[in-house]
């Protein structure tokens, strides 16, 4: 058997448990692919986006939703050593990708501050022109469940606002395009597990602004910091990820302080008392 069809198999045969019943899941309670959709799968080089891009062509192949892809990745500035590694990485298993080049890194560079900010929101808005280009009507990213649960602890620990990583997201700026991310519910150590069992090495970090990131006193970055602390509450509740995310599910306005809703604040005394 060819290498990448010994990888295709693992993802529904070894993982199909921790990673493609859950991917599936995904599609379908959060409606993320649709009849005829068109959907650009982004792939950034590492192990999310590579496992998204083989089980989108999973279930292209043997799903029952009709729908076309094109497996893109976009260059921000990436070195040669990165791209090759890259294309290698595709011809292992067996992606037609094509790669477009941007020159995000460089513009990135002249900035001082919230580098990261700039730089995901100047990827993003490069993959929507891209998907229109192509007549796509959605791009799919490889979040995870883990940088969802992430998120949420950054933006309540940094941010004093609760807020997740939505499933899926209508473009404020590019009408009729949709983000989806079908890795949801797929945890990140079970992404490794893949990826370890068999034998592949994907890019980290090619970001050649890691060393500016915003730091804390021990020299680690804010979602590095989350990190741990996750680690460290699993050993206390081996379940503490999941609730963390259960709980976005399970809002309970009565007990809430106030909220936001289309750019409208409400707060629990305007109806205290009726």
């Amino acid at each position: 058997m060819e290498r990448y069809k010994e990888i295709e198999r693992s993802i529904i045969k070894k993982f199909r448990k921790d990673i493609w019943s859950k991917f599936v899941k995904a599609v379908k309670e959060y409606e993320l692919i649709s009849e005829n959709d068109k959907v650009m799968v982004c792939i950034s080089g590492g192990k999310d986006s590579f496992l998204l891009a083989k089980c989108i062509e999973e279930l292209q192949r043997h799903g029952d939703v009709f729908f076309d892809t094109y497996y893109v990745v976009m260059d921000p500035g990436y070195s040669e050593k990165t791209k090759e590694l890259i294309q290698k990485n595709a011809d292992i298993l067996n992606l037609q990708v094509e790669i477009f080049s941007s020159d995000i890194f460089d513009i990135v560079d002249r900035v001082d501050r919230s580098p990261c900010y700039l730089c995901a929101r100047m990827r993003r808005g490069c993959l929507y022109k891209k998907a229109q280009e192509m007549g796509c009507n959605k791009i799919a990213l490889g979040h995870h469940f883990d940088d969802v649960i992430e998120t949420t602890l950054l933006s309540m620990f940094y941010g004093a606002e609760v807020k997740t990583m939505m499933p899926k997201l209508h473009s404020d700026h590019f009408e009729g395009m949709e983000l989806i991310r079908p890795l949801y519910l797929v945890k990140e150590q079970d992404i490794i597990s893949w990826k370890n069992f068999n034998e592949l090495t994907f890019i980290n970090c090619a970001c050649r602004f890691t060393e500016n990131i915003e730091k804390l006193e021990d020299g680690t970055s804010k979602r590095e910091e989350i990190k741990k602390l996750i680690d460290a509450m699993r050993k206390i509740n081996k379940n503490v990820d999941y609730n963390i995310f259960k709980s976005l599910d399970n809002v309970n306005l009565d007990c809430i302080l106030g909220f936001h809703k289309n750019h409208k604040k409400t707060s629990f005394l305007d109806e205290y008392d009726k």
